[in-house]
């Protein structure tokens, strides 16, 4: 989710669930190390529990880095193998760090060395190098040998430290596809994380990758021990707000979208003060009358209100759909 999860995003996404666990977008080691470490680690109070995620292949950087997320507050500290993004792969770190089982061991070992927080690491079921004239069949394919190489790569970062191993279920394919594809074309293979489940009992497993209702998160739940949602939430996140419902029914009402509007309109009220842009915080907003009258309105309200002069957070109670408001007030 680079450039998707900002703290802004992660604010707005805290205002639907209290207990949901928040991730940053993959932040490299490098930058935190050796660039703006302070501006890239900040983050509200409200977020927590909140995770950092880091990028890298060297274990000293990501031990230095690690600790610095753990003296800036995080409540974890999550390596990233699992995006396939040309960029990322260039630089030595995402998915093609799956080739590498001992290297990242050994990233996670020097990572749980430097902090008392948990360590865990984000993955796929599997990789593949491959130009688009050789996919055919073979991205569909999992068989004996990919399931062992899977497990090989999660037992050795977790002997190397890793606290919960996080699988996106599909295989990743370096090269020929784009990131987009990479989401649609590898098919998901929910069974060969429930194998993994059963291979590695003792180590908690947390399923990502296509899930988008409420029922499929609930059953996806009686056999793994948490799941990761990413675009879903983010183009959804009242899907949030059903899910802590449902979990946890005796927790009271889900809030209101005009209610989670004013929190952000005060949250835009103090950032704007702090020469913050109205527009990077309404960016991530506009999913939230997702599926609901009047939705269309509501995000061009925000996205052209949000880049006009002298626009301020009033915006966001103005954009709310006349129908929603007054539904809200029943």
């Amino acid at each position: 989710m680079m450039d998707w999860t900002d703290r802004h995003c992660r604010y707005f996404l805290r205002g639907f669930s209290p207990d949901v666990l928040l991730y940053t977008e993959m932040i490299t080691a490098a930058a935190i190390v050796r660039g703006d470490g302070a501006r890239l680690l900040a983050f509200h109070p409200e977020e927590h529990p909140v995770a950092l995620q880091l990028g890298g292949s060297e274990p000293r950087e990501l031990a230095a880095a690690a600790r610095a997320g753990e003296q800036a507050g995080y409540d974890e500290i999550n390596l990233n193998c699992g995006c396939p993004s040309d960029r990322v792969a260039s630089g030595a770190f995402g998915a093609c760090l799956m080739l590498e089982p001992a290297r990242v061991a050994e990233c996670v070992a020097a990572m749980r060395a430097a902090v008392r927080v948990p360590v865990t690491v984000k993955m796929r079921i599997g990789v593949l190098n491959a130009a688009d004239r050789e996919l055919h069949g073979t991205v569909a394919h999992f068989g004996e040998r990919d399931f062992e190489a899977l497990c090989h790569f999660v037992r050795s970062v977790r002997d190397g430290g890793c606290e919960v191993a996080i699988v996106h279920a599909r295989k990743a394919v370096l090269g020929g596809l784009s990131p987009k594809d990479n989401r649609e074309i590898p098919p998901l293979r929910y069974d060969i994380v429930r194998r993994l489940k059963a291979a590695l009992p003792s180590l908690p497993i947390v399923v990502n990758g296509g899930l988008r209702e409420p029922r499929a998160v609930l059953e996806a739940l009686s056999w793994c021990d948490g799941v990761m949602l990413g675009r879903e939430a983010y183009h959804r996140p009242y899907l949030l707000a059903e899910l802590q419902r449902t979990l946890h029914p005796g927790g009271g009402a889900a809030p209101t979208r005009e209610a989670l509007t004013v929190r952000m309109q005060r949250y835009a009220e103090g950032e704007l003060a702090a020469g913050g842009r109205l527009a990077a915080i309404t960016r991530h907003m506009l999913g939230l009358y997702s599926g609901e009258p009047g939705s269309r309105d509501y995000r061009r309200t925000l996205s052209e209100g949000a880049r006009a002069a002298g626009a301020g957070p009033e915006l966001l109670r103005r954009a709310i759909p006349a129908g929603a408001r007054a539904q809200d007030a029943c």
